[in-house]
């Protein structure tokens, strides 16, 4: 049943947009600060107007990019890789940018945020490449493998960053790129976020470019499309949405993982038939995670990236059983197994 009326693409699209208006407005009014709509209509001069307008809308269109941007970014990654289990997490996206940020804070360490986020774009940009390199060179049996070389590969990078962060004395700056939150996020300080948006619209406009490379070297060619070309596309893409997200507001895992197989389970596997859905069901699980970050201990915040990795490690698990109960073909996107078709 519920498959049937998910099959409607409208439909899901139409509830989970409505959800995600109504889970905003909401949260516009979620903090240790009560704000009333009256006095945000009647009284621009007061203190909670200056709240609402430099620090929960610049919040909620923060979580919102973070949300829609990281999702989109496991969805391109799974689509290219063939592979349900890589994301900007399990492929060392994440863990290249937090080693470009500690990078720029060694041999820039007055830059701006632009300057940090330049070195966080090349490194999760070439990190993502090593990662996806490496495992077009060695086939795997099974495809539960090839997140796990990510993660081991992630594991080394984020062991070199401590190193050198220990090293060069930077410990503390690079503490607040490492762990997710939103709680430093106010006007000003947030805007390179938006990147999230232009290139969440660059990979609709290509998205059946990415589902011609997702079958393969040799499918892509006999149709004409250059399978280089788009690969490092889909693959910069991804990496430049992690890469300004992590700058902004630090590390948080799981949500380019989970969000795209849970909405796959319902909508398939086509990424344009996905996409918006993907996007939608990526901010809202977001916005409620960080809700729940704000409310949990109020007045005190946790960070994001703790309740999203507490749902996150339950959610994969029953994911991963799901999807070894139904079978290999399950794990795939493709009948037959390949690993990023070398």
């Amino acid at each position: 049943m519920i498959r049937r009326i998910y099959g409607k693409s409208w439909f899901s699209t139409a509830i989970l947009a409505g959800l995600l208006l109504v889970v905003s407005f909401v949260s516009l009014f979620v903090g240790v600060v009560d704000i009333d709509i009256n006095t945000l209509l009647t009284d621009r001069n007061a203190r909670e107007f200056e709240i609402f307008l430099l620090s929960r809308i610049p919040r909620l269109l923060a979580i919102l990019c973070t949300g829609t941007g990281m999702s989109v970014a496991g969805l391109i990654m799974q689509q290219l890789c063939m592979n349900k289990f890589v994301s900007p997490t399990t492929g060392a996206t994440i863990s290249s940018a937090q080693f470009g940020i500690l990078l720029s804070l060694i041999f820039m360490p007055n830059a701006s945020m632009w300057g940090r986020t330049l070195f966080s774009f090349t490194m999760s940009i070439c990190g993502t490449w090593i990662f996806v390199w490496f495992i077009q060179k060695i086939q795997f049996k099974d495809a539960v493998l090839v997140p796990l070389v990510g993660i081991m590969f992630g594991n080394v990078i984020g062991g070199v960053t401590n190193f050198l962060a220990y090293k060069f004395e930077v410990t503390q700056q690079l503490s607040s790129f490492l762990v997710g939150s939103f709680a430093l996020v106010i006007k000003g300080n947030y805007e390179l976020v938006y990147l999230a948006a232009p290139l969440v619209v660059l990979a609709f406009i290509y998205a059946n470019h990415f589902n011609i490379v997702g079958m393969g070297k040799d499918f892509a060619g006999n149709l004409g499309v250059n399978y280089k070309l788009v690969l490092f596309l889909g693959l910069t893409i991804a990496a430049m949405i992690t890469a300004s997200v992590v700058t902004v507001v630090g590390a948080i895992s799981y949500i380019g993982l989970l969000v795209p197989n849970i909405v796959a389970m319902f909508r398939g596997d086509k990424i344009r038939g996905t996409l918006v859905d993907t996007a939608l069901f990526g901010a809202l699980f977001v916005l409620v995670a960080d809700m729940i970050a704000r409310t949990v201990i109020m007045p005190y915040e946790l960070p994001i990236e703790l309740i999203i990795g507490i749902v996150g490690s339950i959610l994969f698990i029953g994911l991963l059983l799901y999807k070894l109960k139904n079978g290999r073909k399950a794990i795939r996107l493709g009948r037959k197994e390949r690993n990023c078709h070398g």
